[in-house]
């Protein structure tokens, strides 16, 4: 695991979202994550779905079950399981820009919450699902967020984590000057590896049923983002102010780092599935 900085904390992390609101909504959309392409010939807005979708068909959704997005952002993947799935979603958000806009844009079954999953109220054994889309990152206490999700999750409960992982044998300058400034820059206290996740999530109880890794097939999304990021500078008069005078503007610089981090293996992007031990119930 690149070595944790603690001075990324959750505050860090909220500063950095509700700051850059703007920016991710013009380059990112509503859903702030990779997408994922199956044949290739996805528009952009189908990849992203395709990953949704790949997340629900992991969980084995049914209608009725109550479900948890950990770091939901805007709510997107949320709204969608909701309305193709039939369930019910509380997500948990660390910015308020991000809940003010799902608040915006409600669906019924969906509560989108400003709470720290580390922290987050929630009942033991509450939920029969969760997923966490590139959230797992930015927790400080990683074994801490499996053992939170190990605790809402009732017996039998699926937890799928899509994750951007440090390569088993990254180092040197991979380290250095990809992996490392990529923490930094997106305010994320430290990169697990594949081996390092299975070890906490096998820790925490859960049992891992499945991993895939689907680097080839979301990588094409930083090159997505980086000519919308192009675009909207020239045209935006708000974001190239962002781009020069953020306090995070960090982040935009680390757009061509993740291209290069993708195509040299120093980063993976892993798809998890994880069962917790026990009958499943019913969804209530």
């Amino acid at each position: 695991m690149i070595v944790p900085d603690i001075s990324q904390n959750a505050v860090a992390v909220a500063d950095h979202y509700d700051e850059l609101d703007p920016m991710y909504r013009r380059v990112w959309g509503e859903h702030v994550h990779h997408g994922l392409w199956a044949t290739g010939r996805e528009t952009p807005a189908e990849a992203v779905e395709t990953l949704v979708d790949t997340v629900g068909d992991r969980l084995g959704l049914l209608p009725g079950q109550a479900c948890v997005d950990i770091g939901c952002g805007y709510g997107a993947t949320a709204r969608r399981l909701a309305m193709t799935r039939g369930v019910r979603v509380t997500g948990v958000t660390l910015s308020a820009e991000q809940a003010r806009y799902a608040a915006a844009h409600p669906v019924p079954g969906v509560d989108v919450q400003v709470r720290d999953w580390l922290d987050n109220g929630l009942a033991d054994a509450s939920a029969d699902a969760a997923w966490a889309i590139e959230s797992s990152e930015h927790m400080v206490d990683k074994p801490g967020f499996f053992a939170e999700a190990h605790r809402v999750l009732a017996p039998g409960g699926r937890f799928v984590i899509c994750a951007w992982l440090a390569g088993t044998d990254a180092s040197g300058w991979k380290v250095r000057h990809l992996l490392e400034p990529i923490c930094r820059e997106g305010r994320l206290p430290s990169m697990g590896a594949l081996e390092e996740y299975e070890a906490m999530a096998e820790a925490a109880g859960f049992v891992v049923t499945g991993y895939e890794d689907v680097s080839r097939r979301v990588a094409r999304t930083w090159m997505i983002c980086a000519r919308r990021l192009l675009k909207a500078l020239f045209v935006d008069r708000e974001a190239r102010q962002l781009a020069l005078g953020a306090r995070n503007r960090g982040a935009i610089l680390s757009i061509p780092r993740l291209i290069l981090a993708y195509r040299t293996g120093a980063m993976h992007y892993g798809i998890f599935t994880l069962s917790k031990a026990g009958e499943h119930r019913a969804p209530r």
